[in-house]
């Protein structure tokens, strides 16, 4: 029997109808949210002018070179600056004064918040120079300059063009100099990086990126550097094909770390890069879980901040993913007892993720599914299947499919007693084929478990209530063949006609050489039997050929 076969290989249940539908699923779930910008954060971010200007004069040598700044710092460049800046680069390379000057003068104008002029600084020949600079250890001030001007081409489309020009092994470098301002800025540069595309990213790892950023993340020297060093170190993390884990192990410890800071932008970065790393096979969830943070994580689903709340979903989400084992860890630690108040969070993204979450925790064993339906969530989920925005509606479907398909028969009882017929009846019309397809198999174990437990006529009568089974009725014309197929096969089951009706009905008797069509007594209800009202006399139409 199918539930069988299902049930037989609990990965390829846990993750919908199929292994291969269920990796889909959460592929899609990350690139929805590597789009939603306000509550992950940017994958690049430009430093502007206004924020790291001060940081930048903190840092000069107010004896040697006051007299650029009060210059530099006053002016205002644009791209008809550029060749007079080249012309210095060209004729003063010795002159640290006015190299200074003349990467600042790049780095301002790209600065600007509306158009910086990105293409005219390629095209003038800066890059090859600006890497240049950042190899003039006895400036702190232009290696900073140099790393802030590129970090700033780094935002933009030409990521790629600062790669080409040379410039990760020496960002790398300069993980490990002195000035924490340099460091910082090269962290940035770096980020931007590896968050513009998965092969960039590899790049960086791959040239040995990864323990000088650690080493700055273990011992910071300010706050701000490590905000930044924490969300580079995510996207060192992220993009689809992921990273080896060989590459980014040694990252966890550290994000573990950053979890028992109180708040700030470091730890809403560090769940997003946990998030990353366990969004795979078992061998990277354990390579997560194996580190001690599902309590803190599980912890955050109450801290009210929705930017640290939703990779927090997410990354359990991953945990529970997997084995039984590890679902079983995030139940035990206590994940359930924030479901109810985030599956009517004002926020869609996280009643999304919360089911999203639940449906994989209710694709466990019998005994965690019976733990979901008596947490006191099951009604609000159905509730949600009847009543939300398509993309909660289509998570919490996976949730009630899931306890319907692999509960106890008292978990399908009483989910059915919430509302469920009703519920996946609604979500049957919908234009997504998979989830009518789970919505059929759903309706198809409740009715089996209703005819083990003498419950069918009662939720046979739900469906017609409904319009179920006009519903299930259409879906025998739908040009999805696995659709059509359940939907014909739920009919025959459960809704099929007396034998030989339609001959009664329809097919005419043959009389010699003429067909007589007539119509036979029945009661009024269509069930066989003798009339108890007077018949009218049969009569026929012969036709002779």
């Amino acid at each position: 029997e199918k539930m069988v076969e299902m049930r037989a290989s609990r990965r390829d249940y846990k993750k919908g109808i199929d292994a291969i539908e269920g990796r889909r699923r959460r592929d899609n779930h990350v690139v929805q949210l590597r789009k939603n910008k306000k509550e992950e954060g940017m994958m690049k971010r430009r430093a502007m002018t206004t924020t790291a200007e001060v940081n930048s004069l903190a840092t000069i040598d107010a004896t040697n070179t006051s007299d650029v700044n009060n210059t530099t710092e006053k002016k205002m460049y644009t791209k008809i600056d550029l060749p007079g800046l080249m012309q210095i680069f060209a004729t003063e390379s010795t002159n640290n004064s006015r190299i200074l000057e003349a990467v600042r003068g790049i780095r301002k104008m790209l600065s600007v918040e509306v158009n910086p002029p990105v293409n005219e600084v390629i095209d003038c020949g800066a890059l090859p120079i600006l890497v240049e600079l950042l190899k003039k250890v006895d400036s702190n001030d232009i290696l900073f300059e140099a790393a802030w001007a590129l970090t700033n081409v780094a935002s933009t489309d030409k990521t790629r063009n600062v790669v080409d020009s040379g410039a990760v092994p020496h960002l790398i470098n300069l993980l490990l100099c002195k000035g924490a301002d340099v460091r910082e800025q090269s962290a940035w540069c770096l980020g931007n990086i590896a968050g513009d595309s998965p092969d960039l990213r590899t790049y960086v790892l791959e040239c040995g990126g990864m323990g000088p950023l650690l080493k700055n993340i273990a011992e910071p020297e300010s706050e701000s550097l490590l905000n930044n060093c924490v969300w580079a170190l995510s996207n060192f993390c992220r993009g689809k094909p992921q990273p080896d884990l060989d590459l980014v192990a040694a990252a966890i410890p550290y994000l573990a770390g950053i979890l028992q800071r109180p708040s700030g932008d470091a730890l809403m970065d560090a769940c997003w890069a946990l998030s990353y790393l366990s969004d795979g096979d078992d061998t990277r969830i354990d390579a997560v879980m194996n580190s001690g943070v599902v309590p803190d994580i599980v912890s955050f689903l109450g801290s009210g901040k929705a930017n640290v709340v939703t990779p927090a979903l997410r990354t359990l989400g991953n945990f529970v993913s997997g084995n039984d084992k590890q679902t079983q860890s995030v139940l035990d630690a206590g994940v359930l007892n924030y479901v109810p108040a985030l599956l009517e969070h004002e926020r869609k993204n996280i009643r999304k993720e919360t089911c999203w979450l639940l449906s994989n925790i209710a694709a466990g064993t019998k005994a965690q599914i019976g733990i979901v339906v008596d947490s006191n969530t099951m009604s609000t989920v159905v509730g949600l299947v009847n009543d939300s925005p398509w993309d909660v509606r289509k998570e919490a479907t996976w949730v009630v499919s899931n306890i319907a398909t692999g509960g106890k028969d008292s978990d399908v009882l009483a989910i059915v007693q919430m509302g469920a017929i009703e519920a996946i009846c609604s979500v049957l019309e919908a234009s997504d084929a998979k989830i009518t397809l789970v919505g059929l198999e759903a309706i198809e174990n409740i009715f089996r478990v209703g005819e083990r437990n003498g419950k069918n006529e009662e939720y046979l009568q739900i469906v017609h209530e409904c319009d179920g089974l006009d519903i299930i009725e259409k879906l025998q014309e739908h040009k999805n063949e696995e659709i059509y197929e359940k939907a014909v096969s739920i009919i025959e089951a459960y809704f099929g006609v007396e034998e030989n009706v339609e001959d009664e009905n329809l097919v005419p008797n043959i009389e010699g050489d003429t067909f007589s069509f007539g119509i036979p007594n029945k009661k009024a209800d269509g069930m066989d039997g003798e009339s108890t009202q007077p018949q009218q006399p049969l009569q026929t139409y012969n036709f002779n050929f």
